[in-house]
């Protein structure tokens, strides 16, 4: 296990350098670069920056040079200091910026997968084993209206529905009190008090989806000739369910980790601008628009880091659940 753990990771060192220059050479590809946007918003509030206004900024900001040795300052910055270069638009160290916005989204996310899992794996088994009856139809459509609805549609509703007979605001991870306030245990009660309706929105397609899934394969799994066997020699239904199908029907709900958890924190970017959260989807939404590239290229490589440590622990976890998968 443990050789295995540490092949996986020596193998997400190229692949991780790999996305880094990617993902560097991405956000560089629209037109112009930071200063030209930010001259652009200045000619649009009424102010000039001259030519050799921007050239020295480009200079002050190492704009100048070309890409590869951009990328190369940035990355040799992130390896042997852990800095992730600094942000042109707040006038900061992208670290200063970035770690308490990931640890909230971080938060988030694991708690909307828990949640997420919490809700699919019962529904789904009882709809597998309950098919076509009443239960298993509400399920179904409650499933594709989840699926069909957007997620910042439903964060909408949502926020009218608290705003209008509840008389409570749903935006934002923390109230007025606490929004900039030093860490707590105060602080981190109030969090908790506004956690759970991002996490309802957004745990309501993956939700949706985990349900079809188990619901699919555990249906395939219950009609297998070991699971009439095990039946037939009187094994109890409770547990003849779960020790065998349920078990085996898992493993795409423990793959689905690895592309869930850095789903949740990418495609939340118009939920959160919704709700006001203090996560990294905004962030990284206004980084793009005015070409911030360091913290953009740090808000995106976190994020393809989260799918390789995502993908390490399904792995893993597969070969935990499933004898039957071996290392090789």
């Amino acid at each position: 296990m443990l050789q295995y753990i540490f092949r996986r990771m020596l193998s997400a060192i190229p692949f991780m350098f790999m996305v880094s220059l990617t993902v560097f050479i991405l956000i560089q590809l629209p037109p112009g670069d930071f200063v030209d946007s930010y001259a652009a918003s200045l000619s649009a509030s009424g102010e000039v920056i001259d030519a050799a206004t921007m050239a020295d900024m480009r200079h002050r900001f190492g704009l100048d040079q070309n890409i590869l040795m951009q990328y190369f300052q940035w990355m040799s910055g992130i390896i042997l200091h852990g800095d992730f270069g600094y942000s042109f638009e707040w006038n900061s160290p992208v670290s200063a910026l970035l770690w308490e916005r990931m640890g909230l989204t971080l938060i988030l996310s694991i708690c909307t997968l828990m949640l997420t899992w919490m809700i699919a794996l019962p529904i789904g088994i009882y709809s597998a084993v309950r098919r076509y009856s009443i239960g298993d139809y509400f399920f179904t459509l409650v499933g594709f209206v989840g699926l069909a609805v957007p997620q910042f549609l439903l964060a909408l509703v949502m926020m009218f529905a608290g705003v209008k007979y509840f008389g409570i605001d749903v935006t934002g991870l923390f109230s007025q009190d606490y929004a900039n306030a030093p860490w707590s245990w105060d602080r981190v009660v109030d969090l908790l008090k506004h956690l759970w309706i991002p996490m309802i929105i957004l745990g309501t397609a993956s939700s949706a989806s985990l349900i079809r899934i188990m619901r699919a394969n555990l249906i395939d799994q219950l009609y297998m000739p070991y699971v009439v066997t095990a039946r037939a020699k009187g094994l109890s239904e409770t547990k003849l369910l779960l020790k065998y199908p349920v078990r085996i029907a898992l493993n795409p709900f423990v793959s689905s980790i690895g592309w869930i958890l850095p789903n949740l924190i990418s495609g939340a970017v118009i939920t959160s601008i919704v709700l006001n959260l203090q996560t990294v989807g905004p962030q990284l939404y206004q980084s793009l628009l005015s070409q911030d590239i360091y913290l953009s290229g740090a808000i995106l490589l976190l994020i393809c880091l989260l799918t390789v440590v995502g993908m390490l622990i399904s792995d893993i976890l597969l070969v935990l659940l499933d004898p039957r998968i071996r290392f090789e």
